[in-house]
C-alpha cells in the first residue's frame, strides 16, 4: 500500500502538470481553496492524482497527473480553478512556474514492501 502522500497512478503514458509557486505572506482562505481544487480536480474527467509538498519559507510544488493534454485543457477553464488562478496571482504568489509533462517511463520502491518476511 503507498504512503498517502504518493498518487497510485497507471501505467504510462499520462500526463504530469508541475506547478512550483513562492507563496506571498497574505493567506486570506489560500488552504480552504487549495483543498476545494483538489476536491474538484478528483471530479474531473481524466484526473489520475496529485502529489503535493510546500515547505515553511512558502514554497511548494504539486504535481497533477492527467490521463491526456485534452483533460488538462478542459480543467484549465474550469470556472472556478480560473477563479482559482486569479487570486493566486493577485493574492498568494510572489511567483510560480507551470510545466506540463508527458510522462513515458515511472517506477517506484517501496521499503515496506521490499522487505523479507522474518528478517
Amino acid at each position: 500500500m503507498h504512503p498517502a502522500t504518493f498518487a497510485r497512478l497507471p501505467p504510462p503514458p499520462y500526463y504530469a502538470v508541475i506547478f512550483s509557486a513562492q507563496r506571498t505572506d497574505i493567506d486570506n482562505g489560500y488552504g480552504a481553496t487549495a483543498d476545494r481544487m483538489v476536491e474538484l480536480a478528483h471530479q474531473q474527467p481524466g484526473f489520475l492524482g496529485v502529489e503535493s509538498v510546500r515547505g515553511a519559507d512558502g514554497f511548494g510544488i504539486t504535481v497533477a497527473y492527467w490521463d491526456s493534454e485534452e483533460a488538462i485543457r478542459a480543467w484549465r477553464q474550469h470556472a472556478e480553478h480560473t477563479a482559482a488562478r486569479e487570486r493566486g496571482r493577485a493574492e498568494w504568489y510572489r511567483h510560480f512556474e507551470l510545466r506540463v509533462a508527458r510522462v513515458e517511463r515511472a517506477y517506484g520502491w517501496d521499503r515496506k514492501a521490499a522487505a523479507v518476511p522474518g528478517g
